[in-house]
């Protein structure tokens, strides 16, 4: 008998853009994506990290591409996802990964802080969805994953407008989902606790300034340790990946049981 260690890569032949892939979660996301597989487009504000991820991924035989994008801005969305098109000929995957946070009580927040995270966390996932929805319906379907947060369905001090904005596009992933099930495109939610990311760690850094303190022993009460942006990456890949392809609408907490222990 003969045994083969061969294994055919998750992502082969697939096509995936990746918004906020520069770094992060986001760039974790990437560099997996691009190791299964896939050719990838990052779309990301950050053009220095956003170079350089590509560089790092192509020197190492995988094949990306960078896009300089505000994604929250409708035609640098547009023009990102055409070029995207044009080079690549179609897109299976997209993972809307941009956003960011704001930590601060509710009654110090202004219309300015509602704004920008409603833009960067909430309006950016609309731009992207609606622009490549009809594409996966003209090619026959694909894989959407959107990040939410443990903060999608949980309430959190000093989070409101995050808690808001992570709710909301949990709930655009739910309803992409069931309406456009029956063209073949899934989507889903992934849901992450702290991750050792420079957002997640600003985020705890902030918390504690305001008196939450978010040492490991209260990490460990909750989640156990700090999650580690591979492992976030390794559950988009699966919720990408065609080995979920009867997983639609869900969120996938990425969080240790913090969601389930309440």
């Amino acid at each position: 008998m003969i045994l083969f260690s061969y294994r055919e890569m998750r992502l082969g032949n697939k096509t995936a853009i990746i918004t906020g892939g520069a770094s992060g979660i986001g760039g974790a996301t990437s560099k997996l994506f691009c190791k299964e597989g896939a050719k990838v487009a990052i779309l990301d504000i950050n053009e220095k990290a956003g170079n350089e991820i590509v560089s790092e991924i192509n020197l190492n035989g995988g094949e990306a591409i960078f896009f300089k994008t505000d994604v929250s801005k409708s035609e640098e969305v547009s023009k990102s996802i055409d070029a995207v098109i044009k080079k690549f000929n179609k897109v299976d995957i997209l993972f809307n990964h941009a956003g960011t946070i704001i930590v601060k009580p509710l009654h110090k927040s202004t219309e300015a802080d509602y704004d920008r995270l409603m833009d960067i966390n909430v309006r950016s996932a609309f731009l992207t969805c609606n622009k490549i929805i009809p594409h996966m319906m003209k090619n026959g379907g694909g894989s959407i994953v959107i990040t939410s947060s443990i903060g999608g369905e949980k309430g959190f001090a000093y989070e409101s407008l995050y808690c808001m904005t992570k709710g909301a596009v949990l709930q655009l992933a739910r309803s992409i989902a069931v309406e456009y099930r029956d063209d073949n495109i899934r989507c889903n939610a992934v849901c992450p606790a702290f991750v050792k990311t420079d957002h997640g760690l600003r985020e705890i850094d902030e918390l504690d300034a305001l008196g939450q303190k978010w040492n490991e022993a209260d990490l460990k009460t909750v989640q156990g340790r700090i999650c580690n942006p591979d492992e976030v990456a390794l559950a988009v890949l699966f919720l990408a990946s065609d080995e979920a392809s009867f997983v639609n609408g869900n969120a996938f907490y990425v969080d240790n049981g913090w969601y389930a222990k309440g």
